[in-house]
């Protein structure tokens, strides 16, 4: 699709200039420099030569035979509608805009931005940008940006929502020797996107890693669909900024409260395969890692160091990360003893000790990378004294470059390291500058050899009776309400998700009758749209044994509840028979603006907002992602069964989740949802919603 965007015969450059400072002069110089057969065309209307180019006055005026497949636009942002239409015209299907003064800048740049995308559908343009650096391809000799130096050549493609982090990535690349397939700027992604180019990349053959800095991604459901293909065969990486914030629309849901805007996309991005990089850095050294490594095929490590500190801090790196520091097979350290001397350690870390030659550096480990037990390996080199730091590079490049395992190297120190680290570099081995680095490093490479493996399974369809809900629903937007409580229990029950046994009363009579009818114990709970967290307002009364008991309980609660929320609309109170002898859990949505239903699980009751144990997934999802759900959280030991206890339902509330998801998947009206409590039974007894809470968008 896009493969003469980056492999053009010829590239315009609207808005070339002769004038040293200006962009449209640093993409041409960068053209010139980078570029070995393709036709670079400078286009000015008031110069007729350019950097010994001959320029044009309009891009119509290019000769058609010189087949210009790229246009690169730098000229202010009120002319670019016009070059855009004019690139079309000239037969121009591929377009770069550098400029700024979109979006970003106001309603009148929006105005603009739109005017360009409005063109690029009517004349099926692809653009990138505005308000960007523009692209870089190796393999082509292509840089059309305004990047201070060209990217080397390798095998990682990258793409940025900024323009300065291309930079950085380029100058760090540059002192380290990391080369790139591809390099893009997406400025304010007003055509082509995250999605178009997580695509591009997987069919591109020079491209072996996928690495990205993102603000935002435009199309949440696209965008798990396309990386959960994508990250099957090569590794997606991504640092997401804006972990801090907070939604834009206000939630008054335990489940909009705890997920805020970060949580969908660590779900979104775990669901597609995506590896989340914690900072620019992590990203970088992730990507480097995949680009120079083969893949473990498991997560035993294996730590061989001459300091037994850094042997320490690393093990428990390590353990952090969810990596296992293996035990070694006999034959192993018997090996390792014939080299080591009697105060070295044979076992995970091997310490090789402060004194050890390169060639002892070098046999311990061939001896431990042979070591079926053994997955990846982490060398730490300490500079002491005797350590010859630099020779040690020399004696382990063969075996790292010739290995079939990963080996991740820390040099640890500054000066004393710097020529081995140098010597690593210039043969493609990363030196990572702290032993955490390279764990990390080691962990992605680790996880991403059991996202190759995974499977995803759609999400089957559940027996519902969707009329009934679809019913409901639609009776509340007719008359506009918004909040629906207990009344919407009727929802769940189409959805085939148990609902407690309950009534809703309006006087003390019948609250009385009610409870005689449903046989005590009873709950007792007030009604309203207006309240969303009953406890918090007195509104729940619990274990009513007796008539009298329901008389002093509908009385006090009343009263309670019009003492802190004099305006709270009443619509009634609800009876519900008392269940005992189960856990509460509470299961949430709330829609993202991005990725649409986020689904929410934890412990229940009145404590989610003060544990935030919980866990989250986009719907919709099936069987294995409810159970992931389930068993992530910190306190899953309560619902499985601890210290004696019978374990409690699970599988009760793996299908309670999947309905849920069915059910908020296909009614978009939802906003945010929640049952809180669910109360768990034993092992096989199912799973009661105890009561519910719904808001509807009402437009």
């Amino acid at each position: 699709m896009l493969d003469r965007m980056f492999d053009p015969n010829a590239v315009a450059v609207i808005g070339a200039s002769k004038s040293k400072g200006k962009v449209g002069r640093a993409v041409l110089e960068n053209l010139i420099a980078a570029s070995n057969n393709i036709d670079i065309i400078p286009i000015n209307p008031k110069d007729e030569e350019i950097l010994g180019l001959r320029a044009y006055p309009s891009i119509l005026d290019v000769p058609k035979e010189k087949n210009v497949d790229l246009a690169v636009i730098v000229i202010p942002a009120r002319l670019v509608p016009e070059a855009v239409e004019q690139c079309a015209l000239a037969g121009v299907m591929n377009i770069v805009v550098i400029s700024a003064g979109f979006k970003e800048a106001g309603i009148e740049g929006a105005h603009l931005e739109r005017e360009c995308i409005a063109l690029c559908d009517k004349y099926g343009l692809d653009m990138v940008g505005p308000n960007c650096l523009g692209i870089i391809d190796t393999d082509s000799g292509l840089n059309a940006s305004f990047a201070a130096n060209m990217a080397l050549k390798g095998n990682i493609a990258m793409m940025s929502q900024s323009g300065a982090i291309c930079t950085v990535a380029l100058d760090w690349a540059e002192k380290t020797n990391v080369g790139f397939s591809k390099f893009v700027s997406l400025g304010n992604k007003a055509d082509l996107d995250e999605n178009d180019f997580l695509q591009f990349f997987d069919n591109d053959a020079s491209t072996a890693v996928i690495a990205a800095y993102l603000e935002g991604v435009k199309n949440g459901p696209d965008f798990i669909r396309i990386a959960r293909r994508v990250s099957q065969s090569k590794p997606v990486i991504i640092v997401k900024s804006g972990r801090t914030s907070v939604g834009s629309r206000a939630v008054s849901s335990h489940t909009g409260t705890l997920a805020g805007s970060d949580a969908a996309y660590n779900a979104a991005f775990r669901q597609s395969g995506v590896i989340r990089a914690d900072s620019l850095l992590e990203m970088l050294d992730m990507s480097r890692a995949f680009s120079s490594y083969p893949l473990p095929k498991g997560r035993n490590i294996a730590i061989v160091t001459n300091a037994g500190g850094l042997g320490i801090l690393t093990a428990d790196a390590c353990s952090s990360a969810g990596l296992t520091i293996t035990s070694f097979g006999e034959s192993t350290i018997n090996e390792l003893r014939k080299i080591l001397p009697p105060a070295a350690n044979l076992y995970n870390p091997v310490d090789v000790l402060g004194d050890a030659s390169a060639d002892v550096y070098a046999r311990a480990l061939e001896i431990v990378l042979v070591d079926t037990n053994v997955d990846g390996v982490i060398l730490l080199v300490s500079p002491q004294a005797m350590t010859d730091v630099t020779e040690i590079a020399t004696k382990i490049v063969d075996t790292i470059k010739g290995s079939e395992k990963p080996i991740l190297c820390n040099l640890a120190g500054g000066t004393r390291v710097s020529e081995g680290e140098n010597l690593l570099q210039k043969n493609g081995i990363p030196n990572y500058q702290s032993l955490e680095r390279a764990v990390d490093s080691m962990d992605a490479l680790c996880t991403y050899y059991s996202i190759r493996k995974k499977k995803y399974v759609p999400s089957g369809e559940m027996s519902v009776d969707k009329e009934i809900a679809d019913s409901l629903i639609k009776d509340a937007i007719s008359n506009r309400k918004r909040i629906l409580g207990l009344e919407s229990m009727g929802i769940l029950s189409s959805y085939g998700i148990r609902v407690v046994d309950s009534r809703i009363v309006k006087t003390l009579p019948e609250a009385v009758r009610v409870s005689e009818e449903i046989s005590y114990p009873v709950v007792m709970k007030i009604v309203s749209p207006d309240i969303s967290h009953k406890t918090d307002v007195g509104g729940i009364r619990l274990n009513l044994q007796h008539a009298d008991d329901v008389e002093r309980a509908y009385n006090s609660m009343v009263s309670d509840v019009h003492r802190f929320m004099p305006e709270a609309r009443i619509a009634g109170i609800q009876i519900q028979k008392m269940l005992s002898g189960g856990k509460e859990v509470i299961i949430g949505m709330n829609r993202d603006p991005q990725f649409g239903p986020l689904l929410m699980f934890g412990l229940g009751g009145t404590y989610v907002e003060f544990l935030k144990d919980v866990s989250f997934a986009v719907a919709p999802i099936g069987a294995e992602e409810a159970k992931h759900m389930i068993s992530s959280i910190k306190t899953y030991p309560l619902i499985a069964g601890v210290r004696g206890e019978a374990p409690s339902d699970i599988n009760s509330i793996v299908d309670a989740l999947v309905r849920i998801s069915q059910l908020v998947t296909d009614f978009p009206e939802i906003l945010e949802f929640e049952i809180n409590p669910l109360m768990v039974m034993q092992d096989g007894k199912g799973c009661v919603a105890m009561d519910v809470r719904f808001t509807i968008d009402v437009k």
